[in-house]
């Protein structure tokens, strides 16, 4: 079982599907992810934890998105392109996962900055498998170290 990484970061979650992300963290934790997910259920509620005016100052050189572009408030491309335009966030990595495919869609994204793109499988065991190799991806990634 791998162990979490010796510069650890946090993976923030932004999934609206209880189910999903359920089975993303289960899974993730499965792989030997250990590292602290925080799961937040909506786009505002994601804006409010990235740019929030009441939230006191985050790691961002220590975080990691993880982000459903198909949110039913603020859609994934609205924060992604608030992540990549802010300088606090800009460097913070962040991997698509979404049930979205289309070539439109993926080339979006990279355009507004994504590190990643991962589509969905609808099955769950192709799910399950998805995620399992995200995390085995998550626990050979770096962070930036950002320094001011």
């Amino acid at each position: 079982m791998i162990s979490q990484l010796e510069e650890p970061f946090s993976i923030v979650l932004v999934e609206d599907d209880a189910g999903h992300a359920s089975l993303i963290k289960r899974n993730l934790k499965r792989v030997g992810v250990q590292n602290p997910i925080e799961h937040l259920e909506s786009g505002a509620s994601a804006m409010e934890y990235f740019f929030g005016p009441d939230q006191p100052d985050r790691p961002y050189d220590k975080m990691l998105a993880v982000l459903d572009l198909n949110l039913p408030d603020i859609d994934g491309f609205e924060i992604l392109r608030h992540i990549k335009a802010n300088e606090a966030t800009r460097r913070m990595p962040v991997v698509i996962l979404t049930t979205t495919d289309t070539p439109r869609d993926i080339d979006r994204c990279y355009a507004l900055g994504c590190n990643v793109f991962m589509t969905k499988p609808v099955g769950y065991d192709e799910f399950s498998e998805a995620i399992r190799k995200l995390g085995l991806m998550m626990t050979v990634v770096r962070v930036p170290h950002i320094h001011d």
